[in-house]
């Protein structure tokens, strides 16, 4: 049987019906440098804590932790600034070096009058294509999204498996704008062991009438709900989800990304 979590972490329950839904922010990760090993810091964190990993949990890990690790930083003193670069910043009143980062992290420029929203060369469409330069130690240095967030997700679930001999999914969440609504809220942009998307098509609902067009992004909730847990300043990049209830796939979170041709607002 799964030994229960013991924890003094800040937790949050959410009752669905008779399902319950539990949340473990797990402290005291350190602060994360190009090649350390993170699952070892989060489990060794984990245990300091008294959080014991089960079959089934799902573990939500924050973008910048999983880049920093990865070692993928850019000091911007190394950074020649395109002309392109200078021209966008001197009407955006940014950095020219840091807005020519965002030029190479991008696959196209969406729009650049008031704020620069980019798609990345993974089909993200968010603002400065990722690159943040927020929790960073340095004032001159800013992460970019991981290469590959399914690949660095996949290589998490692999380690932790082997760390715990539990089966544990992993989501590498990221904060993104909305268009249409205020705000920003936690994503998924990367994911191993849980399917992303929960497809009801064929399926009926309480009243019997077939439903049609319904796909929940089930990662992206998971992801926003660990987000009420990380904050921006906590300090609680990791968070254990537990209770939900998936079968063990590999879908990555790229399947999220609506086509091009079928976006409407493109």
């Amino acid at each position: 049987m799964a030994k229960r979590s013991k924890s003094r972490a800040p937790s949050a329950v959410v009752s669905a019906g008779a399902q319950e839904l539990r949340l473990f922010s797990i402290p005291g990760i350190p602060e994360i440098r190009p090649g350390n090993d993170l699952v070892k810091c989060v489990t060794s964190a984990a245990r300091r804590a008294a959080i014991h990993f089960a079959h089934g949990d799902i573990l939500v890990v924050a973008q910048k932790i999983v880049s920093k690790a990865e070692g993928a930083l850019v000091r911007l003193a190394s950074v020649k600034a395109s002309p392109e670069a200078r021209a966008l910043a001197a009407r955006l009143k940014k950095d020219p070096r840091a807005v020519e980062v965002v030029l190479r992290e991008s696959r196209r420029m969406v729009r650049s009058d008031h704020v620069l929203i980019a798609e990345t060369r993974h089909g993200f469409v968010c603002a400065n294509a990722g690159v943040d330069h927020s929790n960073v130690p340095g004032h001159d240095v800013v992460t970019l999204l991981p290469r590959n967030p399914d690949r660095s997700a996949k290589k998490l679930a692999a380690a932790l498996r082997k760390r715990t001999g539990k089966r544990v999914a992993v989501i590498i969440s990221d904060t993104f704008g909305r268009p249409w609504r205020l705000g920003l809220t936690n994503v998924a942009i990367g994911a191993s062991g849980v399917a992303v998307l929960r497809d009801l098509r064929g399926t009926r609902d309480r009243q019997g009438k077939p439903l049609t067009a319904t796909i929940l992004a089930v990662a992206d909730e998971l992801a926003a709900a660990a987000g009420l847990l990380m904050g921006k300043s906590e300090g609680s990049p990791v968070v254990l989800v537990r209770g939900y209830r998936y079968a063990s796939v590999d879908q990555p979170a790229a399947r999220i990304i609506r086509p091009a041709v079928e976006d409407l607002f493109r």
